[in-house]
C-alpha cells in the first residue's frame, strides 16, 4: 500500500545563531571607544593649576590620563576574560 500524499521535507538543521559574536564585538567597540575618549580628555592646557607651575600641571594631568587609560585597559582584559569564560562554559554545557 502506498501513500499517495507528499512527502515531508527532511528538516533542515537549524543555522547557528551568532549572539555571542556579536554581543563580544559590541563589548570591544564600547571599550575602544572609551579608551579613545579617556585618552583624548587630557589633551590641551590644564587650568586651575593653584600653586602648581604650568609645566608640573601639565605632567600632573598626563599622568592621571596615562593611569585613567590604564585602568581601563586593565577593566577591558578582565571582562574579555570574563567573556571567554562564560563562553567556553557555554560551549562546554552544549556539547554532545
Amino acid at each position: 500500500m502506498s501513500t499517495t500524499g507528499p512527502r515531508a521535507a527532511p528538516e533542515q538543521p537549524r543555522k547557528p545563531r551568532r549572539i555571542f559574536l556579536w554581543v563580544f564585538l559590541a563589548v570591544q567597540a564600547l571599550f575602544l571607544l572609551w579608551v579613545i575618549v579617556g585618552a583624548s580628555s587630557g589633551a590641551g592646557a590644564p587650568e586651575d593649576c593653584g600653586t602648581l607651575s604650568r609645566e608640573t600641571c601639565n605632567d600632573a594631568e598626563t599622568a592621571g590620563t596615562a593611569i585613567g587609560v590604564g585602568i581601563i585597559i586593565a577593566l577591558w582584559a578582565a571582562v574579555d576574560l570574563i567573556l571567554g569564560i562564560t563562553y567556553a562554559v557555554y560551549r562546554i554545557s552544549r556539547r554532545r
